[in-house]
């Protein structure tokens, strides 16, 4: 690889950080509510938490098997790598304490102080320490480490207080106390202070001496542990175990991996911190001093607290009804008509759930299938499934049990839909099943029809108010018999081969995708308008990279959005100067899959539930759908040309691979805000509509009465009235409905403006 390519390139977990850091980016933006920013706070600690146990964890093992290897796109060792990263989390770690800080002064303006002992009146400190011997002390549990009692297990990410403990005779012990019970509550509050609330570890911290009466403590702090959580599930499968069995025992091991991250809370002196490193099999580096709480996920309590100032969070958003379908109509059949496509968060998840609901006692139903990755924890997905497994349809589920911390919920789910008599699939040997696919065959007339959804997506009601994803139903045939072929392959443990329609990884998706870009790449050598439009929440795969690199230099225009790690820079010269790449990152997780090759009739549009990484192309179940349907290509072409135009929450990557924000142009554009106000205009409309249609038709009703009232009056059938009576009898009857339909619009009009 040449050098000045490889500057075309950067590490993934650096970018990864990137990301991290434009989610804090959030916490520190004051146009953000208050409570929001104290949101995306806790989530940066979340994210951050995750990164080390999966991410951090993996290359500490790659480190032991092996010092030579080396990342792909950087030439970096695991080594490296971590030290790389250790430098920048202590860079984000100080950015997250001034945050920390600077919403602390804001929640004390808003009446709410989160307290120490040195800001306590003295009948303050005494009611707390009543209220430590009362309901705390009872409930704590201590160690003393020494030569009878090892160090002991500390459970990942659990808070405990660790104090230096003196001995007559001058010997240096360590004292433990977990923190996390879960009998007593985190946030206490004091009586006398309105709004002013202690974490229960500092208290706890505090008291220590009141626990260890037999020794002087010198140092205390609270501390915190992350360990490594990428556990190969397949390395240790046992035959004599059943999948499930095994996937129980998988979450069971990852409890116990090795620490990769020390979190302290108090400045400990250099002895200190080496002998907790000795303990834990830590080095000094892998320890960070938090001057703000080492978990803050009390904040969702503060939430609660102040939850009746609405000016301190996001207005309230719901999910929209669909306007692309009648909801008094069958869902079978108005997809049957035309495709239809659900925008989620800002359309409601419904129309789908009431799709499920007819195939489950449709007579023409025969089987659903369906690939499951994350659930949520009371799912109307499964009771749907449930329900026509119940009335005899043939329901097969893919339920993936290696989805990353949602294994016991996976678990759970897949033994009560067995238990209902649905043929359950615990995914596939080395592959890890991503797709969002469901598949409703039915049989009419003896011939087999096909309802085919596919998502960007999971299938969960809960994320679809988060997340912004991407659902199409459709009625294709030819689509229908492809995602038939990829459940046929499922069931028999394999993959398929060959599509024509679909891009199904890991056979045909990565191959397809870069045949696409090289037919852009051919365009723009022959002088042809060529554009590539991709969104994706991560790029890491190299081979599309080099494919988008070649593009580039072709003259091929790409628009890329990337919201989390993209190892690609953009505006790199003679190699990514056509190529611009920008990150949104707001109040809902952008998570839709967007590819796009060519533009007017040559245009080709799919969506996916694959990022372009290598995990997603070459590892992975993985499905992609053209959009075949023009009006639904205009609204995804549409919605991909507003988010390029974001100028509040976007960030546009610069040929150093930093961000920064988009510079305003004419007017100030949030991109996910517009499309909430889309998804209510749309709706209000449609109701409009639906209100007008419906007055026209009690107004022809009357009509129908009225004209019997006519011939009532004429003693005569209508066709057989004179001409002058026709004439008299018209005229009465035509200002009694100018009448009847005046009051009935005033009247609507009313409730209108109401």
């Amino acid at each position: 690889m040449k050098e000045e390519k490889r500057t075309c390139f950067q590490n993934r977990e650096l970018s990864w950080l990137q990301f991290n850091e434009r989610v804090l980016e959030e916490a520190e933006d004051k146009n953000v509510p208050l409570c929001e920013r104290l949101s995306f706070l806790s989530i940066f600690q979340s994210n951050l938490d995750e990164f080390f146990m999966v991410r951090v964890g993996s290359l500490c093992d790659q480190m032991l098997l092996s010092e030579n290897t080396k990342d792909n796109k950087t030439n970096m060792t695991a080594q490296q790598q971590i030290e790389a990263i250790l430098k920048r989390c202590k860079e984000l770690g100080d950015k997250k304490d001034k945050i920390y800080e600077e919403l602390l002064q804001g929640l004390e303006k808003e009446g709410v102080h989160i307290i120490n002992f040195q800001s306590l009146s003295k009948k303050e400190a005494e009611y707390l320490e009543r209220y430590f011997e009362k309901e705390i002390a009872p409930l704590l549990s201590s160690i003393v480490v020494g030569k009878k009692q090892p160090f002991p297990f500390l459970k990942n990410k659990d808070i405990y207080a660790a104090a230096v403990l003196n001995t007559k005779n001058e010997k240096e012990k360590i004292g433990i106390i977990p923190c996390n019970t879960g009998v007593f509550e985190r946030l206490i509050e004091i009586p006398s202070r309105k709004g002013s609330f202690m974490l229960a570890e500092e208290l706890i911290l505090h008291f220590l001496p009141k626990v260890f009466k037999s020794y002087k403590i010198s140092a205390k702090s609270l501390i915190r542990i992350t360990r490594n959580a990428d556990i190969d599930a397949e390395q240790i499968y046992d035959e004599d175990l059943d999948y499930r069995q095994h996937m129980e025992e998988v979450v069971k091991r990852r409890k116990k991996l090795s620490p990769v991250r020390l979190e302290h809370t108090r400045e400990l002196d250099g002895t200190t911190v080496a002998r907790l490193c000795e303990y834990m099999k830590l080095k000094k580096e892998q320890t960070f001093y938090s001057h703000a709480p080492i978990d803050l996920s009390f904040v969702s309590n503060i939430r609660d607290y102040l939850r009746t100032k609405g000016e301190l969070f996001f207005d309230k958003r719901v999910p929209q009804t669909s306007v692309v379908f009648d909801h008094r109509k069958y869902m079978i059949e108005q997809i049957e008509k035309k495709d239809r496509l659900l925008c989620y968060p800002y359309e409601s998840m419904k129309p789908f759930l009431n799709l499920l609901s007819e195939a489950a006692v449709d007579p023409n139903v025969v089987s659903i299938k369906m690939t499951l990755y994350r659930l949520a924890k009371s799912s109307k997905i499964v009771s749907a499934l449930i329900e026509a497994v119940e009335n005899g349809k043939q329901v097969d589920v893919l339920v993936e049990l290696k989805a990353r911390f949602d294994e016991e919920n996976n678990i759970e789910w897949s033994r009560r839909l067995e238990e209902a008599g649905c043929h359950v699939i615990y995914g596939l040997d080395d592959l890890k099943v991503h797709s969002k696919l469901c598949l409703i065959t039915m049989k009419k007339e003896g011939k087999i029809e096909y309802i085919t959804q596919i998502g960007t997506g999971n299938y969960n009601e809960n994320t679809a108010k988060l997340y912004t994803d991407i659902s199409l139903m459709t009625a294709n045939p030819d689509i229908g018999q492809e995602a038939s072929s990829v459940f046929q392959a499922i069931a028999l443990g394999e993959v398929v081969e060959n599509v024509e329609h679909l891009m199904v990884a890991p056979k045909c998706l990565q191959n397809k995708v870069i045949a696409l870009i090289e037919r852009e790449t051919e365009k723009a050598k022959k002088g042809e308008e060529a554009y590539i439009g991709i969104k994706i929440n991560s790029l890491t795969d190299k081979k599309i990279m080099n494919q988008l690199i070649k593009a580039s230099r072709a003259g091929v225009k790409i628009d890329m959005i990337v919201r989390g790690i993209c190892c690609l820079r953009s505006k790199v010269e003679g190699y990514t100067d056509n190529i611009r790449i920008i990150s949104i990152v707001g109040r809902y997780l952008e998570h839709s899959r967007i590819y796009i090759f060519g533009k007017g009739k040559d245009e080709k549009m799919y969506i996916s539930s694959a990022d372009l990484m290598t995990r997603n192309t070459v590892r992975r179940l993985e499905v992609a759908t053209p959009i075949y349907d023009n009006d639904i290509k205009d609204r995804i072409r549409t919605m991909f040309e507003i988010m390029l135009q974001d100028n509040i929450k976007a960030r546009e990557q610069m040929a150093n691979g930093k961000y920064q924000k988009v510079k305003e142009v004419t007017r100030q554009l949030n991109s996910q805000e517009y499309f909430y106000e889309q998804a209510y205009d749309m709706a209000e409309n449609e109701l409009s509509k639906k209100e007008e249609q419906q007055q026209e038709y009690n107004i022809e009703e009357e009509f129908i009465i009225e004209d019997k009232e006519m011939a009532e009056v004429t003693e005569k059938p209508w066709e057989q009235a004179s001409e002058k009576e026709f004439s008299e009898t018209t005229e009465v009857v035509q200002q009694q409905k100018n009448n009847k339909r005046t009051k009935r619009y005033r009247r609507s009009s009313r409730n209108r403006k109401k």
